[in-house]
């Protein structure tokens, strides 16, 4: 009787194992998406009362598995005239800067209020978000790409 062929297994370690990559810029501008929640339009009686205050909610969220420190600030204006001239300027009220840590995927509500003195159409999307990785050794944040304008018609009643 034959006995059955030996087959030997071979297992194979790189010798040197790679280092983990950096990650490059487009993913650290990635780490965190945001929207902003917020009603289409908002009317209010300007007659009654000269200031508008509505409620926003900006919702951030970590799309990543890392911890991740978030800088938000909310004094950036739109840079050019035109902008000022089509849609209005209007104030964030309360603190103007936040400072959070969100855990791997954890998704985080910040409650807002926008003041607005004139009817008209404005971008809300003005908010500036930065993060960087918890264990990443950098002095600067890296800029989160900004989603598409945040428009809000306010009407007066």
């Amino acid at each position: 009787q034959e006995l059955p062929e030996t087959v030997l297994l071979k297992f194979f370690r790189p010798e040197n194992t790679p280092v983990p990559a950096r990650p490059t810029p487009e993913q650290l501008s990635n780490l965190i998406k945001t929207s902003l929640h917020y009603p289409e339009s908002f009317n209010h009686s300007f007659h009654q009362k000269s200031l508008c205050l509505v409620p926003v909610t900006l919702l951030l969220s970590n799309c990543s598995q890392a911890v991740v420190d978030v800088m938000i600030d909310l004094r950036h204006k739109p840079a050019s005239s035109e902008a000022l001239e089509i849609h209005g300027s209007f104030t964030w009220l309360g603190q103007t800067q936040y400072k959070l840590q969100l855990k791997g995927q954890e998704v985080y509500s910040l409650q807002l209020k926008a003041c607005f003195v004139h009817t008209g159409v404005y971008n809300l999307g003005t908010p500036r978000v930065f993060a960087k990785l918890v264990d990443q050794v950098t002095l600067f944040e890296t800029s989160q790409q900004n989603s598409m304008p945040a428009l809000i018609i306010i009407n007066n009643i």
